[in-house]
């Protein structure tokens, strides 16, 4: 944004600021962006949020599940525990 001129914006009576649309534009801010908020002295700092996609990951998950299950198949939840407790007892060497 270094060759971009400085906009003006204001606050509402609610604490709302118009982020410029050149701003958003350029920065890829569309509806719903989730941001941090820095304020010290007179300077606030905004920084997007990136959050992973929920949705894809669980499909990722169930990929490698499902692959698991075709070459293994079902696992019980007492196989689940001895893992776990396999997991623990490698993890507090």
């Amino acid at each position: 944004m270094a060759n971009q001129e400085p906009e003006i914006t204001t606050v509402s009576e609610k604490g709302q600021v118009v982020i410029p649309l050149s701003v958003r534009k350029h920065l890829g801010i569309k509806p719903k962006t989730r941001f941090i908020v820095y304020g010290e002295g007179d300077t606030v700092i905004m920084t997007k949020i990136y959050l992973p996609d929920v949705r894809a990951e669980w499909k990722r998950l169930s990929a490698v599940m499902d692959k698991r299950k075709a070459k293994y198949g079902d696992i019980s939840d007492e196989e689940i525990n001895e893992i776990i407790q396999k997991h623990r007892h490698e993890r507090k060497r």
